[in-house]
């Protein structure tokens, strides 16, 4: 059993160490926070060309048997049974009080004459013992392979799918949230076309041992840059994505987080999912609180935990995530207000070092998000 105070490294570890990186421990692994530029260029790089993160510390795994779509359906909100193979889904373990759990990517791996469903499921670091534990115990009659020591690479912004192109010439062409098994010299990889940084980009899944040389032939790129956890944070801010942890937790659930968009209508209405009779109420009658998008006046960011008061200094929630937007050049926030102050508009003020800071909720994303749109 690994010794939880050493921390775990990823198979391009030696690669960071190279390139200069600021490591600092993140979910029990050694990781870059920044590289020698910092955070704000390589922020702005990634938004201008494209970035390569290391995602590796992610839980990667494969799942299957007979009926697995659907067995997992009865853990998720998450329409998995209409997946097509190739097709990628965002979803969200949920508890019985429809609290989140965790949210992960589902990709349906399996051919459609196939006898057994195959998945792809990508987690949370922090959660993926919890996670596969959760969905093992579950789930037992499934067949769950969890994939250790697999490198996760994540390759984003508008120069990505050219840069891509130069290694594998067909998926650039990939629709958004599909996934592909490709040969690259050799090596089987799954390729996918998502991201959490608002920007079109892909996800590369493959062995250790090829890790450090694809990651080399993807830096070779003079439009590609490394980047570290820092402006990954920031990018998925601007994005208005949320971060688990922090923007959702098992105290939160999906309908309050603004993530309505991710449950189909079968679902809500069919439920058969933990917290399914919360969430149709929520539906029905509107959650009593909501995630926003927060601009705080002046120049000062506000960070989680801050306080959200009204106009007339009641509190009625608190900031999750909070920072200063290197594209905005602009403090943005996000957090949970009553449902009375969501709209957007809604004048708010934040506690910021004992006093409050006028702020106003704004429409999410703060950035318009780029992700590819196949042509018609």
């Amino acid at each position: 059993m690994p010794d939880s105070n050493v921390l775990q490294t990823t198979p391009l570890n030696a690669l960071h160490l190279r390139l200069g990186a600021r490591m600092v421990p993140f979910a029990g692994y050694d990781m870059p926070v920044h590289y020698r530029d910092g955070i704000l260029k390589e922020h702005l790089h990634t938004r201008a060309a494209a970035g390569l993160f290391d995602v590796s510390h992610m839980g990667q795994a494969l799942l299957s048997g007979r009926h697995a779509l659907a067995r997992l359906e009865a853990l998720v909100p998450g329409d998995l049974q209409r997946l097509k193979p190739g097709q990628m889904r965002y979803t969200q373990l949920l508890n019985a009080n429809a609290g989140i759990l965790d949210d992960l990517m589902v990709t349906r791996l399996s051919a459609a004459d196939e006898p057994e469903d195959r998945l792809f499921l990508v987690v949370n670091a922090a959660n993926k013992a919890a996670d596969f534990a959760h969905i093992t115990a579950q789930l037992p009659e499934l067949d769950l392979l969890v994939m250790r020591d697999r490198a996760l690479l994540a390759l984003q912004g508008p120069a990505a799918a050219e840069v891509i192109a130069g290694l594998c010439a067909a998926s650039a062409s990939m629709p958004f949230m599909t996934m592909r098994r490709e040969m690259l010299d050799g090596v089987p990889v799954y390729i996918s076309r998502c991201g959490y940084t608002g920007e079109d980009g892909f996800e590369i899944s493959l062995v250790p041992g090829a890790a450090t040389a694809f990651a080399e032939a993807l830096l070779a790129n003079p439009k590609v840059a490394a980047i570290g956890l820092g402006a990954r944070d920031s990018l998925r801010l601007e994005a208005g994505l949320c971060l688990h942890g922090h923007d959702i937790t098992a105290q939160t659930t999906p309908l309050e987080a603004n993530l309505g968009w991710s449950i189909s209508r079968r679902r809500m209405e069919g439920g058969g999912f933990p917290g399914d009779a919360i969430l149709q109420a929520q539906h029905a009658q509107g959650p009593q609180r909501l995630r926003v998008g927060i601009r705080p006046e002046g120049r000062a960011p506000v960070r989680e935990g801050a306080i959200i008061a009204d106009g007339a200094g009641r509190e009625i929630g608190s900031v999750t995530s909070g920072g200063f937007s290197p594209t905005l050049n602009a403090p943005i926030a996000m957090g949970y207000v009553t449902r009375a102050h969501a709209a957007t508009g809604s004048r708010l003020q934040l506690a910021l070092r004992g006093q409050m800071v006028p702020a106003e909720v704004v429409a999410l994303p703060f950035v318009p998000t780029r992700y590819f749109r196949s042509p018609s």
